[in-house]
């Protein structure tokens, strides 16, 4: 049965633009369209799609707002278009954080070298959040009856995250696991992520400590006028520092350096004093900034001394750089796949045998914090 979409968008050219995209692929099709963030409210609610595709800037009710209403009261899948620009970062960020699943540039150019890796790429993405329908629905909130009180009122309204049924997790944690230290010494942490990663970085990051006692690589797949902008909002956020690396930066303790988009970040010089390289993103490289370049530099500098894991993110991204770490004695961690957006990139580490643990978004950081003797 094919995958059944909601195109919302105010522009009529842009609405048959994706139709037309979606409707060529057998798997997928448009059922409904809607021209405002309230049409799309309703027609969420009404005629239940597997996936929503939603603009941002719209009349009635904008998209933000529309992803908000539509996760409290139908949730589904939705994916944001959005302008590349410092605004649009903004607002993207928030309508994920409000809960949509993943974003595009309406601008397919931007992102694509040709029409047909344009049209493949919207496609996959589409088929890729469609995944995770059925867990969405099955968390949905339950309405409260008349005499529900205002606090189960106020709890049935809350955004809901989504969940999948694990399969053969390395060694998945229960809710009651208590966590204990390797033993092992660290100096770098190193974090890897694509779809579904900004708000995975965000709850990590958010629940560790300003004394955080080394320093955080983060490699987000994400266009270039987006991490500015993701930087500035986790730091606004976090107790650590979070910044937009910069070529030159010598890595401190308690500092997360969120890798440019459109660039690649490497490590160079000795453990303690080590600096990033922020160089060309590379013609030939299919992700910019690239998990497996960033691990790969660290693996060379500081040996068996990283505390690394591999988040949520379509694709295989991170498996090599993971297997240079491991080679050389580091510790590499995936997210497990219940809590993943996209189980693709943690997927492909855990397959490879190189993930010691696997572990749920929740209780990433908890974990964090006692392996390096914080709890």
């Amino acid at each position: 049965m094919a995958i059944k979409v909601l195109v919302v968008d105010d522009s009529s050219f842009f609405r048959r633009r994706v139709s037309e995209i979606i409707n060529s692929d057998a798997r997928l099709e448009v059922i409904d369209i809607a021209t405002n963030g309230k049409e799309a409210v309703e027609k969420a609610i009404s005629i239940k799609p597997d996936v929503i595709t939603m603009d941002i800037e719209m009349p009635v009710m904008d998209g933000i707002t529309a992803v908000r209403e539509i996760m409290s009261k139908s949730p589904v899948p939705i994916l944001m278009f959005s302008s590349l620009t410092h605004d649009g970062a903004k607002a993207t960020l928030d309508a994920l954080e409000a809960g949509a699943l993943d974003f595009l540039p309406k601008k397919f150019e931007d992102i694509a070298r040709n029409r047909d890796e344009a049209v493949s790429l919207l496609q996959q993405r589409v088929i890729q959040i469609a995944s995770k329908r059925a867990s969405m629905r099955r968390a949905a909130p339950v309405r409260p009856t008349p005499a529900a009180s205002p606090a189960a009122k106020a709890s049935s309204t809350a955004p809901v995250r989504s969940s999948l049924r694990p399969t053969a997790p390395v060694a998945k944690p229960s809710v009651a696991t208590r966590f204990k230290a390797s033993g092992k010494k660290y100096q770098l942490t190193a974090i890897g992520t694509s779809t579904g990663g900004p708000v995975a970085l965000q709850k990590i990051l958010t629940k560790l400590p300003a004394n955080y006692p080394h320093p955080i690589v983060l490699i987000q797949h994400m266009p270039a006028t987006f991490t500015a902008a993701f930087a500035s909002r986790l730091n606004s956020l976090c107790k650590i520092q979070v910044k937009e690396a910069e070529d030159g930066d010598v890595l401190k303790p308690g500092v997360a350096y969120l890798a440019p988009g459109g660039k690649q970040m490497m490590l160079e010089g000795r453990p303690g004093s080590a600096k990033l390289r922020i160089i060309d993103g590379g013609e030939r490289m299919n992700y910019k900034p690239c998990v497996d370049v960033t691990f790969g530099s660290a693996a060379k500098i500081y040996s068996e001394q990283v505390l690394s894991m591999v988040l949520t993110g379509m694709g295989a991204d991170g498996r090599e750089g993971s297997r240079m770490l491991k080679g050389v004695g580091s510790t590499v961690w995936a997210q497990d796949e219940e809590s993943c957006v996209v189980y693709g990139m943690p997927q492909a580490v855990a397959k490879a045998g190189l993930s010691t643990e696997d572990l749920p978004l929740d209780r990433i950081a908890e974990r964090m914090l006692v392996e390096v003797g914080l709890a």
